[in-house]
């Protein structure tokens, strides 16, 4: 086994990349893709309440 060498602290830029894309893939999954995924369940339900309702 070799030993690495101790690697330097993080850069501030990368930091910032970092906590960016994780504002926006938090935007994207709670204001996107969970209205979308509530909304289809909704109907969902709404099909299968009317097909029980006919039979």
């Amino acid at each position: 086994m070799t030993a690495t060498a101790p690697k330097g602290p993080v850069p501030a830029w990368r930091w910032g990349l970092w906590y960016a894309l994780l504002g926006a893939a938090i935007v994207v999954f709670y204001a996107l893709l969970t209205p979308l995924w509530l909304g289809l369940r909704a109907i969902a339900w709404l099909a299968e309440f009317r097909a029980r309702r006919s039979a």
